[in-house]
């Protein structure tokens, strides 16, 4: 029997969602960064860790929306910003996370296939 793809299961489809946040976040803190000096230019973040915990536990982790959401690091005088200190700290943030999330999946699968070849 073959084994079902990501998203058939909440666990599956938790992990999932978290790596397509992580995923996002790190395009969003790109986007910051490659805006550094751009006039004018207002960072985001993205925050799919509250809306995910509150799915969760309603028993709907499917549903949660991912967005962007603008920061609220202080202006400078050219009406930017982006603080790249904090904007590096956050893309090494996310790399950790999404590595440690896309190993959580590589086991999750791992026994799956052990449990479906034990049957």
């Amino acid at each position: 029997m073959p084994i079902s793809p990501v998203g058939h299961d909440a666990v599956s489809a938790v992990l999932g969602t978290t790596l397509d946040g992580l995923a996002m976040r790190r395009d969003v803190i790109a986007d910051n960064i490659a805006n550094v000096d751009t006039p004018g230019f207002r960072a985001s973040t993205v925050d799919f860790e509250s809306a995910l915990r509150g799915v969760v536990e309603t028993g709907e982790p499917r549903s949660v929306a991912l967005a962007t959401i603008p920061t609220n690091t202080p202006v400078g005088a050219d009406g930017n910003n982006v603080d790249l200190r904090h904007e590096a700290m956050a893309a090494m943030q996310t790399q950790y996370q999404y590595q440690v999330m896309t190993r959580a999946m590589s086991d999750r699968f791992q026994l799956i296939t052990t449990a479906a070849g034990a049957s």
